[in-house]
């Protein structure tokens, strides 16, 4: 009996062992069931890949670090990953999710259970599928509670509500993206915006499902906005309400009173509502926030997603709700700019600002749209070749097997640690009209290596490469960063440093580089591993626009990457390819690469 017990506490103090990050408050669980089902929306049926049989998919909620368990199991039949977008996931990128990043795909028929832990994020974040153009059907909110005991920084809400902004194809969207990506040309855009699973009253066949939220006159409520569309940054409004700006990707801002937001995809706000007005019906309208060239106007989807904030009590319903007024038009570039403005951190006592100060690495990374020559100018994009993207003029390219997993078993031929610090080429990135031979990309897999506590400053520009700018928001996974100034036209080194705001800048994770424009972010690098910068529009994605930084481990183990998990999903590639680079009696890793 004696020998029994030593034995497991010896497997406990082992398992213990490889947990270098401690567990912090309550631990949740949650299964996540991915299937395939029916879903008509527009008069048209499609069949998607879902969580838990819904459109959106479930909400999760947690308080201020928490730990969340979530066992994935694939159903479906094409593989999967899901990312927790905005959870920093503190050593531990094994659960963050991006195909071939950090890990390899869910099969089908196969299940993987995700360690999610939360640290000081606060307020709304959200989960979402990341392989493929999967996200499309697959995502929802997390809710991050205060602490056990605390509170918000502003007057307890009587009530709160989610709004999770989705796309809605009238077609197998995979499918298509998987062929336009052979040809070259454009990828495909939505049909129909969502708000919460529906298009609303503007959309065909759409008025009896609109989605209504009901209200109580005289009651405040906390409102979490999610922007899960695939390719655009919207503008919603709800007539007559002002919204009363306080949250922002996990993190709480200085709060400001407004008719409408800008909101890009992957980013959450949080605003606070009063239902202060007659009682009545009111839409709530989101539409695109377009900011490509004049001639691509015709290129994104107009459709006016609508949902019914409806007074409760006894009272006529007019015929029709009363539509928002104040909200901006598609190409009011002054909205949008304007309240990205007027973001701010909350900068107080129990919401510190600890902007990095001390800089030991600056980047300065062109975000652009590019092409790849084509034999005889025999593909679909511009003059005949295939459209892609880049991040000073590197077009990523995904290995056959996850980064992360390369870098852990120092195994090469996955990925070069050189990831530029500047462009090639330096140039006018904002004029119009550059010649097409600056718009040729290096295709490569090349990745940017950072000390574990390194001070980083990126300054991301936009170019107008192939006429094609546009605002890009960049998201970084394992972290969230502070946006310490952005503008209009080529980043001047000298003069606009002298405008940084360092006091309260807003701590965000993806930040919209401005058309033609620049923005500049600073973030210490305190989370050892492997972690993704891409744009969150898909199609950029899917172009090109990404690449990945490794953060290496500090001096103890609590600042060091964590040991794998033993269920991680298998990489699809053949293993004799790598018996080469492998100890024989590597069983762990044999099994990472043996076929099932």
């Amino acid at each position: 009996m004696a020998s029994e017990l030593l034995i497991l506490l010896m497997f406990l103090v082992a398992v213990a062992a490889t947990f270098l990050v401690p567990v912090q408050g309550a631990v949740h669980y949650y299964d996540f069931v991915l299937k395939e089902k029916n879903f008509t929306r527009l008069c048209n049926t499609q069949r998607m890949l879902v969580v838990n049989d819904s459109l959106p998919g479930p909400m999760v909620r947690v308080h201020k670090g928490d730990t969340m368990y979530v066992n994935v199991y694939n159903e479906g039949d094409h593989a999967i990953t899901i990312h927790w977008h905005g959870v920093k996931q503190p050593g531990n990128p094994w659960s963050d999710g991006p195909e071939y990043i950090t890990q390899c795909p869910i099969q089908p028929g196969t299940n993987f259970t995700y360690e999610v832990i939360f640290s000081n994020e606060e307020g709304t974040l959200w989960w979402h599928a990341h392989s493929d153009w999967s996200r499309h059907s697959i995502y929802g909110a997390i809710v991050i509670d205060p602490v056990n005991g605390t509170t918000y920084p502003f007057p307890a809400p009587d009530g709160e509500e989610i709004l999770i902004l989705g796309s809605w194809y009238d077609f197998n969207v995979n499918e298509e993206v998987d062929e336009d990506l052979i040809t070259g040309g454009n990828l495909p855009d939505s049909d129909a915006y969502m708000i919460n699973g529906q298009p609303g009253d503007f959309c065909n066949c759409s008025r009896e499902s609109t989605y209504r939220w009901v209200v109580d006159y005289g009651k405040t409520y906390l409102l979490r906005i999610v922007n899960a569309v695939m390719n655009a940054e919207l503008f919603l409004a709800i007539a007559d309400h002002n919204l009363t700006v306080v949250g922002m990707d996990g993190n709480y801002v200085k709060p400001f009173v407004t008719g409408y937001i800008m909101i890009s995809p992957g980013q959450t706000i949080n605003v606070l509502l009063t239902a202060n007005k007659m009682p009545g019906h009111y839409y709530i309208v989101v539409h695109n926030f377009d900011t490509t060239p004049t001639d691509a106007a015709e290129f994104f989807d107009h459709a006016n997603a609508s949902a019914i904030l409806m007074y409760s009590g006894d009272y006529s319903a007019p015929d029709s709700p009363i539509y928002p007024s104040q909200l901006p038009y598609y190409e009011d570039y002054n909205a949008g700019n304007a309240f990205l403005a007027k973001l701010r951190s909350l900068a107080d006592e129990q919401h510190p600002v600890n902007v990095p100060m001390n800089i030991t690495t600056r980047m300065f990374i062109t975000v652009s749209m590019n092409i790849i020559p084509c034999p005889n100018q025999s593909c679909d994009g511009p003059v005949g070749d295939k459209i892609a993207s880049s991040m000073n003029n590197i077009s990523f390219v995904n290995p056959g097997m996850d980064i992360l997993q390369a870098y852990y078993r120092n195994l090469s031929g996955f990925y070069t640690p050189d990831f530029p610090n500047w462009p090639p080429t330096m140039f006018n990135f904002t004029e119009h009209g550059l010649p097409y031979s600056l718009a040729v990309p290096q295709k490569a897999t090349k990745v940017k290596m950072l000390n574990y506590n390194e001070e980083v400053e990126i300054t991301f520009q936009g170019t107008a490469l192939i006429n094609a700018s546009e605002n890009h928001p960049m998201h970084m996974h394992g972290y969230s960063f502070y946006v310490v100034g952005s503008g209009i036209g080529n980043f001047d080194n000298v003069t606009d440093p002298l405008s940084f705001n360092l006091v309260d800048p807003v701590e965000v994770n993806t930040v919209s580089v401005p058309k033609k424009g620049w923005a500049t972010i600073r973030f210490k690098a305190s989370n050892p591993g492997v972690w993704l910068w891409h744009c969150h529009l898909d199609r950029h994605l899917s172009w090109g626009m990404d690449t990945a930084m490794i953060v290496k481990n500090g001096d103890t183990p609590e600042t060091s990457l964590r040991r794998p998990p033993a269920n991680m999903p298998k990489c699809d590639v053949p293993f004799a390819s790598w018996l080469q680079s492998l100890d024989d009696s590597d069983e762990e890793l044999a099994q990472l690469f043996g076929q099932q």
